[in-house]
Protein backbone atom coordinates (compact mmCIF):
# COMPACT_ATOMS: atom_id res chain seq x y z
CA UNK A 1 0.00 0.00 0.00
CA UNK A 2 1.37 3.45 -0.90
CA UNK A 3 0.76 6.63 1.08
CA UNK A 4 1.53 10.08 -0.32
CA UNK A 5 2.72 12.19 2.60
CA UNK A 6 2.03 15.48 0.79
CA UNK A 7 -1.55 14.69 -0.28
CA UNK A 8 -2.56 12.33 2.54
CA UNK A 9 -3.90 9.82 0.02
CA UNK A 10 -3.57 6.03 -0.12
CA UNK A 11 -3.15 5.24 -3.81
CA UNK A 12 -4.94 1.87 -3.63
CA UNK A 13 -8.10 3.35 -2.11
CA UNK A 14 -11.12 4.36 -4.15
CA UNK A 15 -11.41 8.14 -3.69
CA UNK A 16 -14.82 9.53 -2.81
CA UNK A 17 -14.43 13.12 -1.66
CA UNK A 18 -16.44 14.19 1.37
CA UNK A 19 -17.16 17.87 1.99
CA UNK A 20 -17.26 17.07 5.73
CA UNK A 21 -13.66 17.90 6.54
CA UNK A 22 -11.48 20.83 7.43
CA UNK A 23 -7.92 21.73 8.35
CA UNK A 24 -6.31 20.09 11.35
CA UNK A 25 -5.17 22.50 14.10
CA UNK A 26 -1.73 20.86 13.91
CA UNK A 27 -1.15 18.84 10.75
CA UNK A 28 1.91 17.18 12.30
CA UNK A 29 -0.05 15.85 15.30
CA UNK A 30 -1.64 12.71 13.89
CA UNK A 31 -1.25 10.33 16.80
CA UNK A 32 -4.38 8.15 17.05
CA UNK A 33 -6.37 5.68 14.95
CA UNK A 34 -10.06 5.28 15.80
CA UNK A 35 -11.85 2.13 14.59
CA UNK A 36 -15.56 2.47 13.89
CA UNK A 37 -18.33 0.17 12.70
CA UNK A 38 -21.15 1.28 10.40
CA UNK A 39 -23.91 -0.19 8.26
CA UNK A 40 -26.80 1.58 6.60
CA UNK A 41 -29.52 0.59 7.14
CA UNK A 42 -28.45 -1.18 10.33
CA UNK A 43 -27.39 -4.75 9.56
CA UNK A 44 -27.49 -4.31 5.77
CA UNK A 45 -24.35 -4.26 3.67
CA UNK A 46 -23.18 -3.26 0.22
CA UNK A 47 -25.44 -0.36 -0.67
CA UNK A 48 -24.50 3.22 -1.50
CA UNK A 49 -25.82 4.61 1.77
CA UNK A 50 -22.57 5.00 3.72
CA UNK A 51 -20.98 6.92 0.86
CA UNK A 52 -24.14 8.97 0.52
CA UNK A 53 -24.05 9.82 4.25
CA UNK A 54 -20.40 10.91 4.08
CA UNK A 55 -21.04 13.04 0.97
CA UNK A 56 -24.28 14.67 2.20
CA UNK A 57 -26.43 12.87 -0.38
CA UNK A 58 -28.33 10.47 1.87
CA UNK A 59 -32.00 10.43 0.86
CA UNK A 60 -34.10 10.56 4.03
CA UNK A 61 -36.99 8.91 2.16
CA UNK A 62 -34.94 5.86 1.10
CA UNK A 63 -35.33 4.10 4.47
CA UNK A 64 -37.19 5.01 7.70
CA UNK A 65 -33.96 4.95 9.72
CA UNK A 66 -32.41 7.62 7.47
CA UNK A 67 -34.82 10.36 8.60
CA UNK A 68 -32.81 11.07 11.76
CA UNK A 69 -29.36 10.94 10.12
CA UNK A 70 -29.78 12.37 6.61
CA UNK A 71 -28.86 15.90 7.70
CA UNK A 72 -25.76 14.90 9.71
CA UNK A 73 -22.44 16.29 8.53
CA UNK A 74 -20.08 13.38 9.19
CA UNK A 75 -17.21 11.64 7.46
CA UNK A 76 -14.32 9.30 7.99
CA UNK A 77 -10.91 9.07 6.43
CA UNK A 78 -11.46 5.47 5.33
CA UNK A 79 -14.15 2.81 4.92
CA UNK A 80 -13.37 -0.89 4.59
CA UNK A 81 -16.31 -2.74 3.06
CA UNK A 82 -17.27 -6.34 3.88
CA UNK A 83 -15.37 -7.55 0.80
CA UNK A 84 -12.21 -5.65 1.81
CA UNK A 85 -12.74 -2.81 -0.65
CA UNK A 86 -10.92 0.28 0.66
CA UNK A 87 -12.45 3.72 0.16
CA UNK A 88 -11.00 7.09 1.20
CA UNK A 89 -13.26 10.08 1.87
CA UNK A 90 -10.87 12.56 3.49
CA UNK A 91 -7.12 12.97 3.05
CA UNK A 92 -5.22 12.02 6.20
CA UNK A 93 -3.72 15.52 6.17
CA UNK A 94 -7.21 16.92 6.89
CA UNK A 95 -9.60 16.50 9.80
CA UNK A 96 -12.49 14.12 9.15
CA UNK A 97 -15.63 14.51 11.25
CA UNK A 98 -15.85 10.99 12.69
CA UNK A 99 -15.33 11.11 16.45
CA UNK A 100 -17.71 13.80 17.68
CA UNK A 101 -17.47 14.69 21.36
CA UNK A 102 -14.52 12.55 22.39
CA UNK A 103 -11.52 12.14 24.67
CA UNK A 104 -8.38 9.97 24.49
CA UNK A 105 -5.83 9.87 27.31
CA UNK A 106 -7.03 13.23 28.63
CA UNK A 107 -7.08 14.95 25.23
CA UNK A 108 -10.41 16.31 23.98
CA UNK A 109 -11.63 16.56 20.35
CA UNK A 110 -10.10 13.41 18.90
CA UNK A 111 -10.93 14.54 15.35
CA UNK A 112 -8.06 17.03 15.71
CA UNK A 113 -5.36 14.37 16.00
CA UNK A 114 -6.87 11.09 14.79
CA UNK A 115 -7.53 9.04 11.68
CA UNK A 116 -11.01 7.52 11.45
CA UNK A 117 -11.37 4.07 9.88
CA UNK A 118 -14.89 2.73 9.43
CA UNK A 119 -15.52 -0.98 8.99
CA UNK A 120 -18.77 -1.99 7.35
CA UNK A 121 -20.45 -3.99 10.08
CA UNK A 122 -22.48 -3.98 13.26
CA UNK A 123 -21.49 -4.28 16.91
CA UNK A 124 -22.73 -7.84 17.46
CA UNK A 125 -21.85 -9.63 14.20
CA UNK A 126 -18.32 -10.77 13.33
CA UNK A 127 -16.33 -8.70 10.88
CA UNK A 128 -14.89 -10.44 7.82
CA UNK A 129 -11.34 -11.81 7.66
CA UNK A 130 -10.63 -9.72 4.57
CA UNK A 131 -11.57 -6.60 6.55
CA UNK A 132 -8.95 -7.41 9.19
CA UNK A 133 -6.39 -8.05 6.42
CA UNK A 134 -7.10 -4.69 4.78
CA UNK A 135 -7.21 -2.91 8.15
CA UNK A 136 -3.82 -4.32 9.15
CA UNK A 137 -2.26 -3.28 5.81
CA UNK A 138 -3.70 0.21 6.17
CA UNK A 139 -2.48 0.59 9.76
CA UNK A 140 1.01 -0.68 8.85
CA UNK A 141 1.18 1.88 6.04
CA UNK A 142 -0.01 4.77 8.21
CA UNK A 143 2.22 3.93 11.18
CA UNK A 144 5.19 3.63 8.81
CA UNK A 145 4.50 7.03 7.26
CA UNK A 146 3.41 9.19 10.20
CA UNK A 147 6.06 9.83 12.88
CA UNK A 148 3.72 10.40 15.85
CA UNK A 149 1.50 7.40 15.13
CA UNK A 150 2.24 4.03 16.73
CA UNK A 151 0.59 0.66 17.31
CA UNK A 152 -0.31 1.53 20.91
CA UNK A 153 -2.57 4.37 19.81
CA UNK A 154 -5.38 2.36 18.18
CA UNK A 155 -8.76 2.42 19.86
CA UNK A 156 -12.47 2.02 19.25
CA UNK A 157 -15.08 4.74 18.94
CA UNK A 158 -16.72 3.39 22.11
CA UNK A 159 -13.48 3.98 24.01
CA UNK A 160 -13.23 7.68 23.13
CA UNK A 161 -16.97 8.37 23.47
CA UNK A 162 -18.15 6.02 26.24
CA UNK A 163 -21.86 6.02 26.92
CA UNK A 164 -22.48 7.71 23.57
CA UNK A 165 -21.03 5.18 21.11
CA UNK A 166 -20.65 1.38 21.12
CA UNK A 167 -18.74 0.65 17.90
CA UNK A 168 -16.90 -1.28 16.67
CA UNK A 169 -18.64 -3.42 19.29
CA UNK A 170 -18.03 -6.69 21.08
CA UNK A 171 -17.85 -8.62 17.79
CA UNK A 172 -14.68 -6.77 16.79
CA UNK A 173 -11.74 -9.08 17.53
CA UNK A 174 -9.01 -6.83 18.97
CA UNK A 175 -6.75 -9.80 19.68
CA UNK A 176 -6.97 -10.91 16.04
CA UNK A 177 -6.06 -7.39 14.87
CA UNK A 178 -3.10 -7.23 17.30
CA UNK A 179 -1.79 -10.56 15.93
CA UNK A 180 -2.01 -9.21 12.38
CA UNK A 181 -0.10 -6.10 13.42
CA UNK A 182 2.64 -8.01 15.28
Amino acid sequence: MKYNIQTGIISEALRIDSPNQDARPDSEDISLIVIHGISLPAGEYGGPWISDLFTNRLDAAAHPSFVDIAELKVSSHFLIRRDGDLQQFVPVTHRAWHAGVSRFQGRENCNDFSIGIELEGVDDSPYESVQYEQLAKLIHTLVGALPRLDYDAITGHADIAPGRKTDPGPAFDWQHLRKKLA
